[in-house]
């Protein structure tokens, strides 16, 4: 079965405080969910029109597993307080089956 994976970039933070919020009711949904944070912040090369803002990684054991943390309730309030904190590219994707 192929994994999940969430990736967000995001472009412009607006409210370093609503992000703050954000990530500590984030992380223990993510985490509640089954997701392991693989990349958050750090250094980053952005190459064409890339964006070397923040960049977050979070792998799941499959893609509903994926999509399931993000319907979450806890999830759901954590995106609650991030309104309007941040301008953000966030997509779910399916992994590569081996």
């Amino acid at each position: 079965m192929a994994k999940g994976y969430w990736v967000s970039v995001y472009r412009t933070i607006f409210d370093p405080e609503k992000l703050d919020a954000y990530n500590k009711l984030a992380a223990p949904a993510v985490a509640a969910g089954g997701g392991r944070v693989f990349v958050r912040g750090g250094k980053t090369v952005a190459h064409d029109d890339g964006i070397a803002e923040r960049v977050v990684l979070i792998e799941f054991d499959s893609f509903d597993q994926a999509v399931a943390a993000h319907a979450s309730e806890a999830y759901q309030q954590a995106l609650d307080v991030l309104s309007g904190g941040v301008e953000r590219d966030f997509r779910i994707v399916e992994g590569v089956e081996d």
